[in-house]
């Protein structure tokens, strides 16, 4: 099973970044999918959820109306659209198999992956 992050960087506060997580090993169209995060010195936070089908996607209320959630089955892929960016949102972004609760990083019950750091910045 592999979880691989992409597209983190350093953008501007107001920006846009848009995550993929490319998933392997695994039959990832049967698995519910999440993002979560965890800035320096601060604990796991969840992000977004979506249903294996693609739909019904969930959102913290940090993020909501300023993040999208997405997949694509057939490729195996799982994204995150993130729009006016904030400091806030200045972390450490893991993609991860299952739906919340999440106890920690790394958790052994869910599959994740190795993260891509998002930076905004004035």
């Amino acid at each position: 099973v592999q979880l691989m992050e992409s597209g983190g960087g350093l953008v501007q506060i107001g920006g846009s970044l848009k995550l993929s997580c490319a998933a392997s090993g695994f039959k990832f169209s049967s698995y519910y999918m999440s993002w979560v995060r965890q800035a320096p010195g601060k604990g796991l936070e969840w992000v977004s959820t979506i249903v294996n089908d693609g739909s019904k996607p969930q959102y913290a209320n940090s993020v909501k109306g300023r993040f999208t959630i997405s997949r694509d089955n057939d490729e195996n892929m799982l994204y995150l659209q993130m729009d006016a960016l904030k400091s806030d949102d200045t972390a450490m972004y893991y993609c991860v198999t299952g739906r919340p609760p999440f106890p920690r990083l790394f958790y052994p019950g869910n599959h994740w992956g190795q993260g891509t750091q998002v930076t905004v910045s004035s």
